[in-house]
């Protein structure tokens, strides 16, 4: 049970696998108030960045749930790193219909809510987690711009325009989910190229090294085109953002 090699060679190089920078990251945790003592489960958490760097910063606790064997390494000795392996643990498995023994403070999926089938789904998953008058973080692809055409829909990653929403939609969709939108922070063209970039830099380190790799022409093939669709598509068209709900 892991994620696809090619997305860990992808992501080798980053801590945070979606759109926020450690500045965008922080300015999230401050901008919720966490309160000492706070207690977290973030599904997909990757690497455990969150987790690890608010337990430091706003001394929470937590767990984190993902299903790459390489990233939950990761994240075990981000905490480590930082001293904060007493207050954060993270388990390898499968995020989708996880839920948290006893309920928590914060309820958290960033740029992972397949794992819920959508974004009402995931609303529906982190809910059975979540205490009542508890915070929930949805991080969530929408467009900045609407799409022309069907292939540009397909460059930013979706099967069909619907898949993401505007951001007003999106916005108003937590509403008429039952939940009030009470923070927010929005991954702007800078972070977007901060993260993507870095892809490039990692998949060519990785081909440098292992140009015999089964996986070295799927890799290659991608290095190849993806700077300029991602000029042309996702930098212009695409937003990201996470969203902080709270049930009325």
């Amino acid at each position: 049970m892991d994620i696809p090699r090619s997305f860990t060679v992808r992501e080798s190089g980053h801590r945070i696998h979606n759109p926020l920078t450690d500045d965008k990251l922080a300015a999230l945790g401050r901008a919720l108030r966490l309160a000492p003592g706070t207690r977290a489960l973030d599904l997909a958490s990757g690497s455990g960045e969150m987790l690890c760097t608010w337990a430091r910063a706003h001394r929470i606790t937590g767990t984190g749930v993902d299903l790459s064997t390489t990233f939950t390494e990761q994240a075990r000795a981000r905490a480590a790193e930082l001293g904060v392996a007493d207050r954060v643990g993270f388990v390898h498995g499968d995020a989708a219909g996880y839920v948290a023994r006893e309920p928590v403070d914060l309820a958290a999926c960033l740029g992972a809510t397949w794992i819920g089938g959508g974004v009402d789904g995931t609303i529906e998953l982190l809910s059975r987690s979540l205490r009542r008058g508890g915070m929930m973080l949805i991080g969530e692809p929408y467009w900045r711009r609407q799409p022309p055409d069907q292939r540009t829909v397909e460059a930013c990653h979706a099967t069909r325009e619907d898949d993401f929403r505007p951001l007003p939609e999106l916005v108003e969709r937590f509403g008429d989910l039952g939940y009030d939108v009470v923070e927010w922070v929005l991954a702007d063209q800078d972070s977007w190229d901060r993260y993507k970039a870095a892809q490039w830099l990692s998949i060519r380190r990785w081909l440098d090294r292992n140009p015999d790799d089964e996986l070295a022409a799927e890799m290659r093939a991608e290095l190849s085109t993806a700077p300029a669709l991602y000029a042309r598509y996702e930098r212009e068209y695409l937003g990201w953002g996470v969203f902080a709900l709270m049930g009325r």
